[in-house]
């Protein structure tokens, strides 16, 4: 049997859980770095601690807690469901799908524990990250490898696709959706999480392996587009321009129907439902815009094809 552990950032999944989520956020010098290093936990406490009310605020405004583990541990049910139609696909193998999370349950080390505990022979780590980062994928893999060795099994990981052909469809299917509900063409507003832009400069890959997703998207798609960032936190020079800042440099030319493509994102977290639901969506009608946002992929049949394919393709460990 191969495992497939599908690797997510997570997300709190009871109000007590926003404050250590928060913790384990911060912590990771992966993703930013606060000062020296022997620095990096006590201020995290202090962010977690100082943010952790207006956390609360943002998560009781989308049902308390955030959806992505319930997301993502759906995403895996379908998955396996397919894995198991294409077992003579894969050539006899079969395959077991776990989720693990980097910052909160179910872990990363657990997932892997779990599988060592049910006799996996190897494991495949699938990133639900399409574009590769340091920040992401990187510190996602960096534990996932070092719990695979800790219990002694064979692994393989996949880190990126921004530009699998699934993927593409899977994406393209949910933009011609979201453009079909428009009266008049919308400009197509690619948003993406932000990192810091010191990754950039330092050879990070994920803008590039983001606008290759919109290259091969404009394959399919003949569409007006620009690319924005969101979710911006701590005190660094964020990779940009910002969505909100995108939304005014609209309004200001005059085109008036957009529609929100969250690029980054493979299923409905605190960034779709808040951000771009309620915050850009409020601002969208202060600058007199017609916003809409695509449907996210969660268990998109086609997405979870993708995913499939990416495992199957996968040679043994």
């Amino acid at each position: 049997m191969t495992g497939v552990v599908l690797l997510n950032m997570g997300g709190p999944d009871s109000p007590d859980s926003i404050r250590p989520f928060l913790y384990n956020l911060f912590s990771d010098r992966d993703i930013i770095s606060l000062g020296p290093a022997f620095l990096q936990k006590p201020i995290a406490s202090i962010l977690s601690s100082v943010r952790s009310g207006y956390t609360h605020h943002i998560y009781d405004l989308i049902g308390g807690k955030s959806p992505m583990p319930a997301i993502t541990q759906a995403q895996a049910h379908a998955l396996q469901n397919v894995l198991r139609s294409m077992d003579e696909i894969s050539a006899g193998r079969h395959f077991r799908v776990s989720v693990g999370m980097n910052y909160w349950k179910p872990f990363i080390r657990d997932a892997v524990s779990n599988m060592a505990d049910s006799g996996a022979e190897d494991l495949i780590a699938l990133s639900l990250y399409p574009h590769y980062s340091r920040a992401t994928t990187g510190s996602a893999m960096k534990r996932f490898r070092e719990a695979a060795e800790e219990f002694h099994i064979k692994y393989r990981c996949i880190e990126s696709w921004y530009d699998h052909p699934l993927y593409i469809e899977a994406l393209a299917e949910k933009i011609a959706e979201g453009i079909d509900a428009f009266d008049k063409k919308p400009v197509i507003l690619f948003s993406a999480h932000s990192l810091p832009q010191k990754l950039i400069d330092e050879g990070d890959p994920y803008l590039e392996q983001t606008l290759g997703t919109i290259t091969a998207l404009e394959e399919k798609i003949k569409m007006t587009w620009r690319l924005s960032f969101q979710s911006r936190s701590g005190p660094v020079r964020w990779l940009g321009p910002s969505t909100e800042k995108t939304l005014e440099n609209l309004a200001a030319d005059k085109l008036k129907n957009v529609l929100v493509v969250p690029i980054s994102f493979v299923s409905d977290h605190v960034e779709t439902l808040y951000e771009i639901d309620i915050l850009y969506m409020e601002r969208a009608t202060q600058l007199g815009l017609n916003l809409k946002r695509t449907n996210s992929l969660n268990t998109s049949p086609a997405f979870i094809r993708c995913l499939a394919d990416l495992v199957v393709a996968s040679p043994k460990a």
